[in-house]
């Protein structure tokens, strides 16, 4: 069997370029069906012996964590590397909480040290996930984990988090043949700080697969999987069924040249995409392995008329609509139900909310500046919200360091999560008013703002200002209808 090709995310941290993903493993688990934990255990053997060493797991994928906690203590476990996440519910995040979440995950996988712990935030406009990132950050320092990722994090919040100082090692996405959403601005960012992406969703639960070349299109309500059923969804989206017809004939064209699978051209297709650092195949411990076809991965070479192929073909496909991650965050949710029903319970106001005896209601965001000043963060005066000149401040922490972009999207997460505290939406805003200090950075502010308001564009003004604070480059305010 050929040797699998590795990737080094950190100098502490090798992985095999093709991991095994546990995903499906809380769907096997699912409407109270029994796990045999020791045989799944005993099922990652052959992986590990095959050079695919690198599992991917989460604290909400069924017993992931506990399999591979198991399969570490056997007498006859090698080496492998166990990369999990922590999807905490939305709401406030205390150091405590991510203390105890860490320790829950060293608890299952048997290990000191986490290899990599990769953070989910299902909401930007509640200011808990940079908590929750900052006590990680903290814990990584202290040695419980040894590299920090995030997962289904889009673009400009990458970027957030990057320019505010935490060290981020990966990005774990959907990438795939039917979704190139990745392929943009997240590799070019990605590229250039280093940051290696985590491509999932590869196979769309095995829709890209020789299985279903020329299959009748299947009852969309009577799906096997959890899996089929989120990238059944991904299907309809791109055009429907002979729009994943027209992608398998191609794959299937380019496999019969050289003497692979459908499965392999759609995991090499992503592989060399830039700023890929590995793709994951999902694995259903104890039922199937498709171990040989897999390793057939590292030999496979697409050419350039391979490319062109692919890329022409792709061309005909609807976009997934958004950036990475946007479907966990906004319509059309693709995901297994299509809705987040299965996730999220509720999502509380970002910030609090005081009522004064006339009715007039304000947000606190609790910065510094506002106890000092005397404001607040926002206003609600019957259907009108008023929003207050926002800085990319957090507490009393600057955020997005010397990047005038990043700075923006904090500012504009503030202005959202205050209008949405207030009963409104970022589509009701009607006004927005935007000062930079340096004239230099007006189109990379300009473009944030574009992005965010590219529903419903408000009235806008951008000129340059001295401002407040030395390290401060951005400040927007906003106002709202609420109808």
């Amino acid at each position: 069997m050929t040797p699998i090709a590795r990737r080094r995310l950190t100098p502490d941290l090798e992985i095999s370029r093709i991991l095994t993903g546990l995903w499906q493993m809380a769907d096997q688990e699912r409407d109270g069906r029994t796990f045999d934990l020791d045989g799944a255990a005993a099922a990652m053997r052959p992986y590990v012996a095959a050079g695919f060493t690198t599992f991917d797991m989460a604290d909400h994928y069924g017993s992931a964590e506990e399999v591979v906690g198991r399969f570490r203590a056997r007498p006859d476990a090698r080496p492998m590397q166990a990369l999990t996440k922590w999807v905490p519910e939305p709401g406030p995040i205390s150091r405590a909480d991510v203390r105890a979440a860490v320790d829950r995950a060293r608890r299952r996988l048997g290990v000191e040290r986490l290899d990599l712990l990769q953070f989910h935030a299902w909401s930007y406009t509640h200011p808990a996930w940079l908590d929750a990132l900052a006590y990680l950050d903290e814990c990584r320092r202290e040695g419980s984990i040894g590299a920090l990722g995030l997962t289904n994090t889009d673009t400009v919040h990458l970027r957030l988090v990057v320019e505010s100082g935490i060290p981020i090692v990966s990005n774990q996405v959907c990438y795939s043949l039917l979704d190139q959403r990745a392929a943009g601005a997240m590799a070019e960012y990605c590229a250039r700080k280093g940051i290696g992406l985590l491509a999932f969703g590869t196979l769309a639960g095995g829709f890209l697969s020789d299985r279903w070349l020329g299959a009748p299109e299947p009852d969309w309500d009577r799906l096997a999987t959890w899996s089929q059923m989120k990238y059944g969804r991904f299907i309809r989206e791109v055009g429907g069924w002979e729009a994943l017809q027209r992608v398998l004939r191609t794959a299937r064209t380019i496999a019969d040249r050289h003497g692979c699978s459908v499965a392999n051209v759609a995991c090499r297709y992503i592989l060399d995409a830039p700023a890929v650092a590995g793709v994951i195949v999902g694995a259903r411990l104890g039922e199937r392995a498709h171990l040989e076809d897999n390793a057939r991965l590292d030999a496979l070479r697409l050419d350039a008329s391979d490319r062109a192929a692919l890329a022409e073909t792709l061309a005909s496909l609807a976009p997934i609509p958004g950036d990475c991650g946007d479907e966990y965050r906004r319509p059309p949710f693709l995901t297994a139900s299509g809705d987040l029903s299965h996730h999220v319970a509720t999502f509380p106001a970002p910030f609090p909310v005081v009522t004064a005896a006339d009715g007039t209601r304000r947000a606190l965001s609790g910065t510094a500046w506002e106890s000092f000043a005397g404001y607040s963060r926002a206003v609600r005066v019957g259907d009108r919200i008023l929003v207050s000149g926002t800085t990319a401040t957090h507490g009393d922490r600057p955020m997005g360091g010397d990047d005038a972009a990043a700075q923006a999207c904090h500012a504009l997460d503030k202005i959202q999560g205050a209008i949405e505290s207030l009963g409104g939406t970022i589509d009701q805003v009607v006004r927005t008013r935007i000062f930079v200090k340096r004239i230099e950075d007006w189109e990379a502010v300009a473009r944030v703002h574009g992005a965010r308001f590219a529903a419903a564009p408000p009235a806008n003004t951008l000129v340059r200002a001295e401002l407040i604070g030395d390290a401060y480059l951005v400040e927007i305010e906003a106002e709202a209808i609420v109808r």
